[in-house]
């Protein structure tokens, strides 16, 4: 069960449980993979948590959907 961030402040955040999932998952992997962090003090030792902490405080957003015009 996910106590810290409150997942009604993420939600806040972002507008729907899959985006978060989705958003969380890709920073965690890139904290994994050295990328630096946004934050330096952290309440979780885990990348997922670390993710979640960086959503709930703005630092990691999702970019908006750029659509191709192909006409």
């Amino acid at each position: 069960m996910l106590l810290y961030p409150s997942v009604d402040k993420l939600l806040e955040k972002v507008d729907s449980r899959y985006k978060l999932i989705a958003l969380a998952s890709k920073r965690a992997r890139e904290l994994d993979a050295g990328m630096p962090a946004t934050q330096v003090k952290f309440n979780s030792v885990k990348s997922v948590g670390q993710a979640l902490e960086e959503i709930e405080e703005g630092d990691v957003v999702i970019n908006p959907v750029v659509q191709d015009s192909e006409d």
